[in-house]
């Protein structure tokens, strides 16, 4: 529990007197002046489309662009004559494409959201359902009805096929050429994601509202402070809580109000350290024993650089 009754050391500051209070409640403000007020946690950032899929090895492309589709060609197609090989082929990877752009969709619609655990197993979950739906319906068929795969080259054979046939054969190859190439380079090149940190304030009920904003003096209240790590690396915070006295004065040059600080008096700091997207969430309880108008002001530094905080977050208090 934290005590304003400190000594006070003078620190002018200026902001303005729009920046504390609207109708709704107060303003929460980060470092790079950003408005915090919204009704729920943090936002998450996902990563971007199928970059999820890029993380891994070469043993991971034919799980994402062949398997899901060639069961699912297999469970719609189980005979052996109602489609060709190179058709059955192609049509493979037309269907992994789309089963793993609705699987990303799905999941981002969730809370899960698009990220590498939850992609590959919500995938090869599918792919495994499916794979067993159509191995049921292959041996609901006569032996000699099935789908049967026989490797062999006649030149005689080739000059016989039909024109469209080789078309389509020549492009499947081609198809794979390229699309090895554009996965070995993408592997060899990986994207890097975003990296970012959310600091943020919860009120009751763990949604961005209804934050202590009025107060009698000694009055206890409560937020929560909330950290999610999404720089790639493991990082140790430091939180560090001040308590700032501030007054409200008149510019006559800007013919506005505006606050100014008078008084700083540092409460509390602890370190955090997190792995990579790993979240951390705190009750912060406190009490101020003075009456005036107040600034909580959280303070977030990342590996002990303390020459400037990484991020920065105000919670304004009137207390009567």
């Amino acid at each position: 529990m934290q005590d304003a009754d400190c000594a006070y050391q003078w620190r002018p500051h200026s902001i303005s007197i729009q920046q504390i209070f609207d109708r709704k409640g107060l303003f929460i403000r980060d470092k790079s002046d950003r408005l915090a007020h919204y009704h729920g946690p943090a936002p998450r950032k996902p990563l971007s489309g199928m970059a999820v899929f890029f993380q891994g090895n070469f043993l991971t492309i034919p799980m994402v662009v062949f398997f899901p589709g060639y069961v699912l060609c297999a469970a719609l197609f189980p005979r052996a004559n109602e489609i060709d090989w190179p058709e059955r082929i192609t049509i493979s990877f037309a269907l992994s494409i789309a089963a793993v752009t609705l699987v990303g969709g799905a999941l981002d619609l969730t809370t899960f959201g698009i990220r590498l655990s939850s992609s590959a197993i919500i995938l090869g979950m599918f792919t495994v359902s499916v794979g067993v739906f159509a191995y049921w319906r292959r041996i609901q068929l006569p032996i000699s009805k099935r789908l049967s795969l026989t490797l062999e080259f006649n030149t005689e054979h080739w000059r016989q096929t039909e024109f469209f046939d080789r078309i389509l054969t020549v492009a499947v190859v081609a198809s794979l050429i390229v699309a090895t190439s554009v996965l070995a380079f993408t592997f060899a090149t990986p994207s890097q994601r975003e990296r970012f940190t959310d600091f943020y304030i919860l009120g009751l009920n763990g949604m961005a509202s209804d934050f202590p904003r009025q107060l009698n003096v000694s009055q206890i209240a409560k937020v929560t402070l909330g950290i999610a790590n999404h720089e790639s690396i493991n990082v140790t915070y430091t939180v560090r809580s001040d308590l700032v006295g501030i007054r409200i004065v008149y510019n006559a040059t800007s013919g506005r109000n505006e606050t100014v600080e008078i008084n700083r008096t540092r409460w509390s700091s602890f370190n955090v350290p997190l792995a990579d997207g790993q979240n951390w969430t705190r009750p912060y309880t406190f009490q101020i024993n003075n009456t005036s108008l107040w600034k909580i002001q959280f303070l977030l530094f990342k590996d002990d650089d303390f020459s400037s905080a990484y991020r920065e977050l105000q919670l304004y208090v009137r207390v009567t």
